[in-house]
């Protein structure tokens, strides 16, 4: 959970967070953001009305019957093959998320495929603040066409992608311009599944791929933020524990060493502990239809 500033102090989504960004990021680079600008104001206003018409501003969770249901998705692979390789390997229904347009990424998502384990495409969309824009980004000021064009030409990067999931996205996500047309889109090709990775806590994309009809879930926690054992751990305990209480999790890695021994070690401990390792498109699968879904707070 995002926090407010104070070490500890979580906080909800407030209406305001767009427009809060959209005065940062401005400030940040005056003349080339400027047209940038009225977009994420334009977030924040949705946000605003969301929040006055009494939508949820919580991802809706699913409560199940039996075992407690964990997802584990590893993102940014593609560009080291010995990570992505290893990842491959991971124990269990991992699901690897592969950038578009990297050295090793068809490689790793044909090991993956051969493996058992889901493919994903790593869709990058535009951050407020990173500098280091990946291959194949989804810009505010892409047009409805050339995102289309984008994404057909990043799944064909990637073999055997079966779901989408944002690598960044930190401005992108807080769109609703922009995630109508990606989920238009991804609903349109019929085969592909859709996780909002929520690096803003402001963002629409699982509301709207919902919306859509795309199948969708979000992301509950990032295990490897603070890339050590004993992070990683208490990040581990964190998505166990809302797995125990929302009847599933789902947890998001990357393929750093400290991460992958981590797994090694951990993941075929979660069935001795009661819990149920499942693929991406099996969660979506328990979360339910919409209508079937309550709202739980993390």
């Amino acid at each position: 959970m995002l926090s407010n500033g104070a070490a500890g102090l979580p906080r909800l989504p407030t209406p305001y967070s767009g427009i809060l960004d959209a005065l940062e990021y401005m400030m940040d680079d005056p003349i080339r953001q400027s047209r940038r600008f009225f977009g994420l104001v334009a977030c924040g206003l949705t946000f605003c009305l969301q929040a006055v018409a009494g939508e949820s501003l919580v991802p809706v969770r699913a409560v199940t019957v039996g075992n407690p249901v964990i997802a584990v998705i590893i993102d940014d692979l593609g560009n080291w093959r010995s990570a992505g390789v290893r990842t491959a390997s991971l124990p269990g229904p991992v699901a690897c998320a592969v950038l578009p347009h990297t050295p090793y990424g068809a490689d790793i998502a044909e090991r993956a495929y051969a493996a058992g384990k889901e493919v994903m495409l790593h869709l990058p969309l535009e951050p407020i603040r990173h500098r280091a824009i990946a291959a194949g980004t989804i810009h505010l000021d892409t047009t409805q066409t050339q995102l289309a064009r984008i994404i057909a030409v990043s799944i064909k990067s990637v073999p055997h992608a079966v779901g989408v999931n944002n690598h960044m996205g930190s401005l992108l996500t807080q769109h609703p311009g922009h995630m109508a047309w990606l989920m238009s889109e991804l609903h349109r090709r019929g085969d592909l599944f859709f996780v909002d990775s929520y690096t803003s806590e402001a963002s629409v994309a699982f509301q709207i791929a919902i919306e859509n009809d795309v199948p969708a879930i979000r992301r509950d926690v990032f295990l490897d933020n603070v890339p050590t054992e004993a992070a990683i751990d208490r990040e581990f305990q964190r998505l166990k524990s809302l797995a125990v209480r929302n009847g599933i999790a789902v947890g998001i890695g990357h393929p750093y060493p400290a991460t992958l021994a981590y797994l090694e070690r951990n993941l075929p401990r979660l069935a001795g502990e009661g819990f149920r390792l499942v693929s991406v498109a099996e969660s979506i699968r328990v979360l339910g239809r919409p209508e079937d879904r309550r709202v739980v707070q993390h």
